[in-house]
């Protein structure tokens, strides 16, 4: 069987080497010089930038990838757990120290309201319940047919599913603080959390099942490590072409077309590229036949744009942990021109990874490297991002040096940024948005884009836009669910 993936985001490499071990022919095709989609690196003048993903949790799901083969994962990656998970800060300047430290996240949160200690072991065991419906159970099960979400319903209604992340870590938690704290999970995927579906409450103790993880070396040591295992097992890899065509007969795929005019005939094709983007451009739209589908596709309500600011320092900023969440004073007003109202707002919120907290090979020595990411609204919003790019800029080194880095501007020597523009043209994703499609309740399992086409034989999804959702996770989840259809 020959089959083609357009696409090495993980959910894209993931199908491949999946593929590879079923004994299919495989061609994976990326339009970038180099691997990794979102997880691309940049590096300039000695500091290596992780491109995306940076919170590496479920390393199981890395791991297996290797083990296919009878391969020893620790041969080609390096994940090292740690300590603090996250260190969120508050508008009054007070911290708290995230982990899977029960105790000491027990302490912290007596500190803040002593009521909340048993309400927040209450919401973790319920969080649990989820995660076993939710991630182990449902994860890699297709949703291709309204009778599987039908015969899921009860348990998943069960489970609240009809309540947003926000509102069920408050039917637990009465302060404030913890209740942004406690519900801030979506955002890491792409989600309002006064609007999506609290299934994605799974995150919260999917963290605490496996630990958060750092890829030594970065998250494109991963990529590499995967590059290096495709090369051993024989996957072809096409870098630097762009699949500008996916070639149909009647309602059958039979190949691709790259932007040099050159055809690849294939039985199938998988695409780890967004879904709008293939139906609309490499499909041309033609999805006339199916009104049902159109209608699902127009619907569909996209995820936030992202602001990703890159920068190296000339001296280490030691008191800044390696992930850091900076929560500004309004918070679900701040959403709400994000998702709804689709304008800027100077009162941001912002997450801060600093690598060589814990790995030092990522910056010159005596070097600090950084990347901060602020939620914004997707293109939707028709956002100037020539004019609006660097005022960003300028905001967010404002409020990192008033936060928790003294002198930050006068010690940059080297940055740049990414805008939704950047995910709009270089990821192609509809409205430059961050993660794909939103994880609302409207928007999961069967009512995503399914990972089997329903318009074309032979054309299947895998990556953020398609089932189960975004995050480390969820894609490399969703070339699983393609293994059990193929």
């Amino acid at each position: 069987m020959n089959s083609i993936v357009i696409g090495s985001g993980f959910g894209g490499i993931a199908a491949a080497i999946r593929l590879k071990a079923k004994g299919h022919t495989v061609t994976i095709i990326e339009k970038h010089p180099d691997l990794g989609g979102r997880a691309r690196v940049f590096k300039k003048n000695g500091f290596t930038y992780d491109g995306g993903p940076t919170v590496i949790t479920a390393p199981y799901l890395i791991n297996e990838l290797f083990e296919l083969f009878n391969k020893n994962p620790k041969d080609y990656i390096e994940l090292s757990p740690l300590k603090v998970w996250y260190q969120f800060i508050f508008e009054d300047k007070s911290k708290f120290n995230y982990s899977g430290n029960e105790l000491e996240m027990e302490k912290q949160i007596k500190e803040i309201n002593e009521e909340d200690v048993d309400g927040y072991k209450k919401l973790v065991d319920f969080t649990k319940k989820i995660f076993d419906k939710g991630f182990t159970e449902l994860a890699d099960i297709p949703f291709d047919k309204p009778s599987v979400m039908m015969k899921q319903l009860p348990a998943l209604l069960k489970l609240k599913s009809y309540k947003s992340v926000y509102a069920l870590v408050s039917s637990f938690i009465k302060n404030e603080k913890l209740k942004r704290m406690l519900s801030m999970h979506p955002l890491l995927v792409g989600g309002n959390p006064f609007t999506t579906t609290s299934i994605y409450g799974l995150i919260l103790y999917l963290e605490k099942k496996w630990g958060i993880h750092y890829s030594m070396g970065g998250t494109g040591n991963i990529i590499k490590g995967f590059e290096k295992l495709m090369e051993e097992i024989g996957i072809r890899v096409i870098k630097g072409c762009e699949v500008t065509k996916i070639i149909t007969n009647q309602k059958k795929i039979t190949g691709i077309q790259l932007d040099d005019k050159t055809i690849i005939e294939s039985n199938n094709v998988i695409c780890n590229a967004d879904p709008p983007a293939v139906y609309d451009k490499m499909l041309n739209g033609n999805v006339s036949n199916s009104l049902l589908f159109k209608w699902k596709k127009s619907r569909m309500e996209y995820s936030m744009g992202l602001f990703v600011y890159y920068f190296g320092t000339k001296k280490t900023y030691d008191n800044v942990e390696h992930h850091t969440i900076k929560f500004g004073n309004k918070y679900k007003e701040h959403l709400n021109d994000i998702f709804n109202n689709k304008k800027l707002n100077d009162d941001i919120s912002y997450y801060l990874h600093r690598p060589t907290a814990t790995d030092k090979s990522m910056a010159p020595n005596g070097h600090d490297c950084f990347y901060v990411l602020v939620p914004v609204p997707n293109n939707q919003s028709k956002i100037d991002w020539s004019l609006e790019g660097e005022k960003m800029k300028n905001l967010v080194i404002e409020k990192m040096e008033k936060d928790l880095m003294p002198k930050l501007k006068e010690n940059i020597v080297e940055d740049f940024y990414l805008t939704p523009d950047y995910f709009e043209k270089d990821l192609n994703t509809k409205y430059g948005s961050g993660f794909s499609i939103q994880p609302k309740f409207s928007q999961s399992a069967y009512f995503r884009f399914h990972n089997k086409s329903e318009i074309y034989n032979g054309l299947y999804f895998v990556g953020a836009g398609t089932h189960p959702g975004a995050g480390v996770p969820g894609v490399l989840s969703s070339a699983k669910v393609l293994d059990k259809i193929l």
